[in-house]
């Protein structure tokens, strides 16, 4: 009997939902806004980030993922079943099949919590796929191959990379430093030389319109609102790129070390693969300006941004899904 098959990228900043014949259907904020005292839930995704910073003391807009994985269980059940329903449509009456993205780094618990929490949610199987898999078959790479190829999937709340050949992860690292620490650097960068509070929205616009990673001769400026923490009123300032660079290096540089760990564990045959084939960047916080740049900078090794790096997970589970009884046998769980 024909069963619906649904792939979520269940990202810590954002969630893409994908659909096999119909592509990426849904791309909204892994936020729920939920009433209190009540804990009802009152709007999901796009809508709920709406209320980040605007909303009355019994409204509370939460992101229910921390780094990667589950904080609080009974929101995020909430939300699959929000984009579960949104995929399926209003009729549908069996089950579907759900491929689930998730960190390198998890743990069997946090595998366990993210199951079970999809089963609830109205998925008939959950499989559970670590994202560096995800990503690099988003982003095209033959992963069964036998000579390696290193994947860089920078996020929301992790940057995780990875050393793939022969259908499995080598080697690899997880760091819990990616597009919300770089946005709460932002913040803590206005508060500090301007004395401006500024909330998470300005600095994320902030960070997309002209956030660089490295400093440049032509500065990029924009405009950014806040209250003044003297007077306490709003205040404008004009802020330029090479101060979002400065902001962002003491993480940028973490990630750097984080590969630099990476290359250190694994075989010299597949470092060689990788210094001739170069890094390939996944992932929303990829988009940062110059990235590929600062990372050829301190590594030595050409870095390429993946077609629609933002997509790439969520393409992966589409291609996963698409082969589903093929993938089964690498797939880390189904129960």
């Amino acid at each position: 009997m024909f069963r619906k098959k649904i792939g979520i990228d269940l990202g810590t900043a954002n969630t893409v939902v994908f659909v096999p014949g119909r592509g990426f259907i849904i791309n909204e904020p892994t936020i729920v806004a939920l009433t209190r005292p009540e804990n009802t839930v009152l709007a999901v995704g796009a809508e709920a980030k709406e209320m980040i910073g605007r909303t009355p003391e019994e409204i509370v807009a939460y992101r229910p993922l921390k780094d990667g994985v589950i904080a609080d269980y009974y929101i995020t059940r909430a939300m699959l079943q929000y984009f579960i329903n949104k995929a399926s449509g209003a009729f549908s009456i069996l089950r579907p099949d759900v491929v689930i993205s998730v960190p390198a780094g998890i743990t069997q618990t946090e595998r366990r919590a993210v199951m079970n929490a999809a089963r609830e949610a109205g998925a008939g199987s959950a499989f559970i796929v670590r994202e560096p898999i995800l990503a690099a078959l988003g982003a095209g790479i033959p992963i069964n191959a036998r000579s390696g190829n290193m994947i860089v999937n920078v996020g929301g709340g992790t940057s995780e990379q990875a050393v793939i050949a022969l259908g499995n992860i080598v080697s690899w690292a997880s760091l819990r430093v990616a597009g919300n620490k770089f946005d709460q650097s932002i913040m803590d960068y206005v508060k500090k030389k301007y004395n401006l509070a500024i909330g998470e929205q300005t600095a994320e616009n902030v960070k997309i319109q002209i956030g660089s990673a490295i400093p440049l001769k032509e500065k990029m400026e924009a405009r950014v609102r806040g209250r003044d923490l003297v007077t306490g009123l709003p205040k404008d300032i004009m802020i330029n790129s090479n101060e979002i660079a400065e902001a962002l290096n003491p993480l940028l540089i973490d990630i750097v070390a984080s590969v630099q760990n990476v290359f250190n564990e694994t075989p010299p045959e597949l470092v060689a693969d990788i210094m001739e084939k170069g890094i390939i960047l996944s992932g929303g916080s990829v988009q940062l300006h110059h990235m590929p740049e600062f990372l050829e900078r301190y590594l030595g090794v050409q870095a390429y941004v993946a077609e629609d790096p933002l997509f790439c997970v969520a393409k992966g589970t589409g291609l996963i899904l698409n082969h589903l009884d093929t993938y089964k046998r690498t797939l880390l769980n189904k129960k």
